[in-house]
C-alpha cells in the first residue's frame, strides 16, 4: 500500500476526484469537509500526507496548517494547499506555517499526483543521522528536530529549520534562492522565490541575541545566501 493520505475540502466534488485518483495509484484515503475534522483525523490515522484547502468551515486551512506543523506528533505530516486563493501572501502565508507545496484550483489531477509524490519522495528518504550539529552558540538536536542557543530552544517553523541546517552544515557554500526552494521546499516553485527571503528575514530576527550567528547568514549579492564561517 502506498500509504495514507487525508483530503481536507468542504467541496464533494473535489473530495471525490482527488481520491479517484489517488486510490488508483494505491493510496488509501480519509476525508474532511471542514478544519475541525482535519485535525481529528490527522491525530487518529496519522497519514504520510494531507491535501488541505485553504477555505474551510470551523478552522480554516493556515490554522489546520500551523496547529498540525506545532505539535510534536503531527509536525512531520506532509502539506499540500489546494485552494482557489492565488493571491501571492496566500502562498507565502501557507509555506510559512509549514506547508511543503501549494496548489491553487483548478488543478490537474495529474500535476496534484506528481506533487503528492515528490512531497512523500522527500519526506520519507532516511533521517538523517543521529547526534548534533553545532555552529557557535548554535546546536542542532539531530534526533528530536529542535534548535537552541545556548540552552534556550528556539521556536522554529519546519522550514526555517530544514533552511537554516542546511546552511550550517554548508558553511561558506553560496546558494541560489531557486536551490534552496528545490532543497528545502522539494520542488521548483515557479520561480516565487520571496518566499526564501521572508524565511532568511524571520531566522535572523530569532536569532537577533546572537548577532555573530544571524549576521552570519550572509546575502550573496546577485546570487542567494550562505552561513559564512564563525
Amino acid at each position: 500500500m502506498a500509504g495514507k493520505i487525508v483530503i481536507v475540502d468542504d467541496e464533494a466534488n473535489i473530495r471525490s476526484l482527488v481520491r479517484f485518483n489517488l486510490e488508483k495509484e494505491g493510496y488509501t484515503v480519509f476525508e474532511a469537509g471542514d478544519g475541525i475534522s482535519a485535525l481529528h483525523l490527522a491525530r487518529k490515522e496519522h497519514p504520510e500526507l494531507i491535501v488541505l484547502d485553504l477555505m474551510l468551515p470551523e478552522i480554516d486551512g493556515l490554522e489546520v496548517c500551523r496547529v498540525l506543523k506545532n505539535q510534536r506528533e503531527t509536525s512531520g505530516i506532509a502539506i499540500i494547499m489546494l485552494t482557489a486563493k492565488e493571491a501571492e501572501i496566500d502562498k507565502i502565508l501557507g509555506l510559512e506555517m509549514g506547508a511543503d507545496d501549494y496548489l491553487t484550483k483548478p488543478f490537474s489531477p495529474r500535476e496534484l499526483l506528481a506533487r503528492i509524490k515528490a512531497v512523500l519522495r522527500r519526506v520519507q528518504k532516511e533521517p538523517p543521522a543521529g547526534g548534533q550539529l553545532i555552529a557557535g552558540r548554535l546546536k542542532f538536536n539531530l534526533n528530536s528536530y529542535e534548535v537552541y542557543l545556548d540552552q534556550e530552544k528556539l521556536e522554529l517553523t519546519p522550514k526555517e529549520y530544514e533552511l537554516l541546517k542546511l546552511l550550517v552544515s554548508n558553511v561558506d557554500k553560496a546558494y541560489t534562492r531557486e536551490e534552496l526552494l528545490d532543497k528545502v521546499w522539494g520542488y521548483e516553485y515557479y520561480g516565487d522565490t520571496r518566499t526564501v527571503d521572508v524565511h532568511v528575514r524571520h531566522l535572523r530576527m530569532k536569532l537577533a541575541a546572537a548577532p555573530e550567528i544571524s549576521e552570519a547568514i550572509e546575502t550573496v549579492r546577485g546570487v542567494g545566501y550562505k552561513f559564512h564561517s564563525i
